[in-house]
């Protein structure tokens, strides 16, 4: 499928919604960067086994600051059509314009 550019100022109207988003991981574990400890004894710092995290997606409308969040267990495809249609659901009947990087999720088979 060959890519079709076209200008933002050939789609922006009153009633378009410009969206600039992205993901992100929130972990639950911190990195040990730097600690003091008595001479010889090295800190013991306690892992627990599982490294937790969350994935969090989120838009906001450059026009007005308006935010759009989804909260996701993962950052795939799948979950970013889901956050896809949260933001379709949330401006009805209206033309999206998405500003993306090109992460791989972006332009996956699915999602085109």
């Amino acid at each position: 499928m060959k890519n079709k550019w076209i200008s933002l100022k050939k789609l922006i109207t009153p009633d378009t919604i410009l969206l600039y988003a992205d993901e992100t991981h929130v972990r639950s574990y911190q990195i040990l960067r730097a600690t003091w400890s008595e001479a010889g004894r090295q800190k013991q710092v306690p892992t627990y086994g599982h490294h937790a995290h969350v994935s969090v997606f989120g838009a906001v409308n450059v026009l007005n600051g308006d935010t759009v969040l989804h909260r996701a267990v993962a950052a795939n495809a799948t979950t970013f059509l889901d956050f896809l249609k949260i933001l379709k659901s949330r401006y009805p009947d209206q033309l999206i314009v998405l500003v993306l990087d090109n992460a791989r999720i972006h332009h996956a088979k699915m999602v085109r």
